[in-house]
C-alpha cells in the first residue's frame, strides 16, 4: 500500500469524534427492530431513516460545538456475506445496501462541511462470527478471503477508512488487514476486551497488537482502537510500552456491566455519562497521542458531549471547558 492509501496521521489540534452505539440507540430509544443486529435494512424504512438522520445530526452538532472533526460510520457492521445470507440477501443486494449506507453518511454530513475541521467517512466491518464468542476455527487466510468481499465494495464506495469493529482474535485481525492492504484501503482494527481486560480469545491487548503487526507485516493496520468495552474493562490493559502508540481510538460502552449480560437486558443501560466523560478525559491526559474518541453500546449524544467536553479540556488545558 502506498502512502497515499494510508489514513492521515495525527495532526496537531485535530481531534475526531465518532458516533456512539448506533444499534442500541435506534433499537431501544427509537423502537426499530434489528434482525441479527443489522442496521443496513433500516434504509428501507422511512421512519427509521428519519430517526437516524436526527441521531446523526445530534452527534454532528456535538462535534461542531467542541471543535472536533467527525469520524462517521455505523450502518454496515453486518453487511458481510455470511450475515447477509442469513438475512436473505444476495451479494449484489448486499453491495447495493453498502453503497446506500455510505451515501446516507455523506448526505447527512454535507451541511456540516463548513462547520467541522474534518469529516471522514468510514465503512464498518464486523467479525465473521459472534463478537463475543471464541470463533476458534477462524484463520487469517479464511478471514482475508471473507472480508475481501465487503472491503472491495467499500473501495468502490470511496470510503476514507475501514473500521474493523469489535474483533476479538488475532487471526481475523490479520486477515482483514491483509485484505485491506491488497485492495488498497486504510484500515483500523478495534479490539474488544472482556471483564478480564483481555481479548475473549486469550491474549492481552498488547500481545494482540504486537502479534497482528508481526503477522501482517507490511499489511499491518494503520492503527488500532478499542470498542464495546467500558474503561473499567480496558484501562488495565493499557500497560506501558512503545506498542501503545499504535492505539489511536477509544470507543467505550456506556455502562460498566459485562457485555453479554448487557445484551440480554432488553433495554438500554446508559451508566453515568459524566463519569464516563471524566474517565475518558483522564485517558486523554495520560495518552495525548490518542485523537479519536466516541462511544459504543448505550451511548449517544449525552455521552458524546461529556466525552468531548472532558477530552477537550485536557487537550486545551482549559478547565472551564469541563465545567
Amino acid at each position: 500500500m502506498t502512502a497515499s492509501n494510508r489514513f492521515p496521521g495525527q495532526q496537531s489540534g485535530l481531534l475526531y469524534l465518532s458516533e456512539g452505539g448506533t444499534e442500541t440507540e435506534i433499537l431501544y430509544r427509537h423502537g426499530h427492530d434489528l434482525r441479527e443486529f443489522a442496521m443496513f435494512e433500516l434504509l428501507d424504512r422511512p421512519a427509521a431513516v428519519s430517526d437516524l438522520r436526527d441521531m446523526y445530526r445530534r452527534y454532528l452538532d456535538t462535534a461542531a460545538e467542541f471543535g472536533f472533526g467527525a469520524l462517521m460510520a455505523g450502518l454496515d457492521y453486518r453487511a458481510s456475506p455470511d450475515w447477509g445470507a442469513k438475512l436473505g440477501y444476495s451479494l449484489a443486494a448486499l453491495a447495493d445496501f453498502q453503497h446506500r449506507c455510505i451515501g446516507f453518511l455523506r448526505d447527512v454530513a454535507k451541511p456540516y462541511e463548513g462547520q467541522l475541521p474534518a469529516i471522514r467517512i468510514c465503512g464498518c466491518s464486523g467479525p465473521r462470527g459472534d463478537a463475543y464468542a471464541l470463533n476458534r476455527e477462524i484463520t487469517a487466510e479464511a478471514a482475508e478471503e471473507y472480508h475481501s468481499v465487503q472491503l472491495q465494495t467499500l473501495k468502490d464506495c470511496g470510503v476514507d477508512l475501514v473500521w474493523a469493529a469489535t474483533f476479538n482474535n488475532v487471526p481475523e485481525a490479520v486477515g482483514i488487514s491483509r485484505a485491506a492492504h491488497r485492495i488498497g484501503l486504510p484500515v483500523t482494527v478495534s479490539f474488544t476486551l472482556d471483564s478480564s481486560s483481555r481479548l475473549k480469545s486469550g491474549p492481552s491487548l498488547k500481545q494482540a497488537i504486537e502479534a497482528t503487526d508481526a503477522e501482517a507485516g507490511e499489511a499491518k493496520p494503520d492503527f488500532y482502537g478499542i470498542n464495546c468495552s467500558h474503561p473499567v474493562e480496558f484501562e488495565p490493559a493499557l500497560e506501558p510500552g512503545n506498542w501503545i502508540s499504535r492505539v489511536r481510538s477509544l470507543r467505550p460502552n456506556a455502562a460498566k456491566m459485562e457485555k453479554v449480560a448487557l445484551c440480554k437486558l432488553g433495554h438500554i443501560e446508559e451508566g453515568d455519562p459524566v463519569e464516563l466523560g471524566q474517565l475518558m478525559g483522564d485517558l486523554a491526559r495520560r495518552y495525548p497521542h490518542i485523537d479519536m474518541w466516541g462511544g459504543c453500546c448505550g451511548s449517544w449524544e449525552r455521552h458524546l458531549r461529556e466525552i468531548a467536553r472532558f477530552v477537550k479540556a485536557q487537550k486545551t488545558g482549559d478547565p472551564e471547558t469541563a465545567e
